[in-house]
């Protein structure tokens, strides 16, 4: 089995395992994310949640993603009570960018929420950022990590570049068919870049014949945000990207 613990806006999880005698057609099941990151294993919504997943071969990959759980404290350990096998999809971007994208959607449901600076530091003239807010948080990705490698080794967890993501999408994908040990079936052939959305979206499918792209919340403008706070948000991630790129062994080039 295979997890996705990116996070992004949403609390939502999709159960994706492939179909029928197409190995490579996923089926989605949109479900309650509380299983592993809020309640326990064996609660009864959980066992609700399982229900949901179509059964697999056992030739298939079941994969089940949940945006809250590389933040999670628990999740670490429930997963790994469940399946100490689990590989681990963790997709993470420039943690700047993402803080302003976390904000932009909030902003875009809550319109009276304070301003992006005024949430951001605790103290601005001394540069003291709030690193209690999730937008921040989130982004400190080097310290969400040891409480997974307390319980999983790095052979097992995958990072996804964000932004590579966006440019070279098959190349991504393809590292992550390699990963989990898969034949590449997902090449450049199966995207094309939407310059409406600034997105790559999946190209048309022989079933549908439509084409498949992220939802109207992707790809929205991010609101403009003082220069000055950006560069003070690189002061404050620069450690922690040093850290984590150490750690993971990559360099995702956020500086």
């Amino acid at each position: 089995m295979a997890r996705v613990l990116h996070r992004a806006a949403g609390g939502a999880c999709a159960c994706l395992v492939p179909l029928g005698g197409d190995s490579h057609q996923p089926h989605g099941a949109v479900i309650p994310s509380w299983c592993l990151s809020r309640l326990l294993p064996y609660h009864p919504l959980c066992f609700a949640c399982r229900s949901l997943m179509p059964r697999t071969l056992d030739s298939q990959i079941t994969v089940e993603k949940t945006p809250s759980y590389f933040v999670t404290k628990e999740a670490p350990r429930r997963i790994f009570n469940m399946s100490r096998d689990t590989k681990l999809i963790v997709v993470v971007r420039n943690p700047v960018t993402r803080a302003i994208s976390d904000y932009t959607q909030t902003l875009s449901k809550k319109p009276d929420i304070p301003t992006f600076e005024g949430l951001t530091f605790r103290n601005r003239s001394l540069g003291l950022v709030d690193t209690s807010w999730n937008a921040i948080r989130i982004g400190m990705y080097a310290v969400h990590l040891q409480s997974w490698l307390q319980y999983f080794p790095l052979s097992q967890i995958h990072f996804v570049s964000g932004e590579r993501l966006i440019t070279d999408p098959a190349g991504e994908m393809g590292k992550v068919q390699d990963f989990l040990g898969i034949k590449r079936v997902i090449t450049d052939k199966h995207f094309y870049f939407n310059k409406t959305k600034g997105f790559p979206c999946l190209k048309k499918s022989e079933s549908s014949g439509l084409p498949r792209c992220l939802g109207k919340s992707k790809g929205r403008t991010h609101v403009q945000i003082d220069p000055e706070v950006i560069e003070q948000l690189r002061d404050f991630y620069r450690p922690y990207n040093i850290k984590f790129y150490e750690t993971v062994g990559q360099d995702f080039r956020w500086e």
